[in-house]
């Protein structure tokens, strides 16, 4: 899940802050329509959860996201529900769709997960992966893969 799958358009963005990558996190989330998926997958402190929270800011969301990794999933309320998933401590696919996974990844909100290479199988053919790479106070490369014909990547150049 680290490049474009079959089918699918990838943007390459770079952020240099955590401000920066919540601004692209924000842009993506104004993009983003009623059913919309987006699986976030990168290192432990590469920067998922602050990607996140502009992401849900974007959505109209007027709290600070938090990470999930206990509860493992948090909801917020902006212009459509977000259901924010957190999939670092899951052991097995069973126990997500224990807890209703499929009904919010099939559903009219925004469903984000946090380490979505653990639930591969479970995800939408129009799910919007999220990449990101680099760590400590290196920039942070960010792929943002969408179906092909997919118009939701946020622009690397409107990002002050």
């Amino acid at each position: 899940m680290g490049g474009a799958r079959r089918g699918r358009s990838a943007d390459t963005l770079v952020s240099r802050s955590p401000k920066e990558t919540q601004a692209f996190g924000e842009q993506l989330g104004r993009r983003l329509g009623p059913g919309a998926v987006v699986a976030c997958v990168g290192e432990l402190g590469a920067g998922k959860t602050c990607f996140i929270q502009g992401l849900v800011r974007g959505l109209g969301a007027d709290v600070a996201a938090t990470s999930p990794t206990f509860v493992l999933v948090n909801q917020y309320r902006g212009r459509l529900p977000v259901y924010h998933l957190d999939a670092y401590r899951i052991d097995t696919l069973s126990e997500l769709l224990d807890m209703g996974v499929e009904e919010m990844l099939h559903g009219d909100g925004v469903t984000v997960i946090e380490w979505a290479d653990k639930v591969l199988p479970l995800l939408p053919p129009h799910t919007v992966t999220v990449t990101i790479m680099g760590l400590g106070d290196e920039p942070r490369r960010i792929v943002v893969a969408t179906p092909a014909g997919g118009h939701a990547s946020p622009s690397n150049d409107s990002v002050s």
